[in-house]
């Protein structure tokens, strides 16, 4: 039996969605502009980045290359909310680009390379897949267990993800 690419990444899209949901679900509303530290993301900021990060798959797979700091443009503004339905709006929405890319690709095309630049200064240049598991996938994971120390921190409820956490057992 050979397993495609494609459904590996669909079948860990699929189980990553439901942890990310609880973390996002929990996320105060009213505190977007709330950081642990002047260095930090904002609350709001780190949120809707964990909400929209796997449409980043649609962007791997139908570009062959993003600058994602254009001179002269800011394409980094994070997706603007005020409440939780609109949170998890924005997951939703990322979540269906995701799912729709990976179901029109083929293993070929996840072989080909893909293009990650700032600026114009090239930062990677790797398969697609390799970009899909580290810099989605990976990248996910780390934002939204940044996102739980958040949550520590404004006394909301941590959610179990990959096991039982302090407030919820599985």
């Amino acid at each position: 039996m050979s397993v495609k690419l494609k459904d590996l990444f669909l079948e860990t899209l699929n189980r990553e969605e439901a942890g990310t949901r609880k973390a996002l679900e929990r996320v105060p509303e009213g505190e977007n502009d709330w950081a642990p530290h002047e260095k930090s993301m904002k609350l709001g900021y780190l949120a809707s980045l964990v909400a929209s990060m796997p449409k980043w798959i649609d962007l791997m797979i139908n570009q062959d290359e993003l600058d994602f700091a254009p001179v002269g443009e800011n394409k980094n503004k994070p997706f603007e909310w005020t409440n939780t339905p609109e949170l998890l709006a924005i997951l939703d929405e990322s979540m269906k680009k995701a799912r729709a890319a990976l179901e029109s690709t083929t293993d070929e095309h996840l072989l080909t390379t893909w293009k990650l630049k700032a600026a114009g200064h090239l930062i990677t240049e790797d398969p697609r897949y390799v970009n899909i598991q580290q810099g989605v996938l990976m990248h996910w994971a780390h934002h939204r267990g940044q996102l739980t120390v958040y949550l520590r921190l404004k006394e909301a409820a941590v959610p179990a993800i990959y096991g039982p956490s302090a407030d919820e057992r599985f």
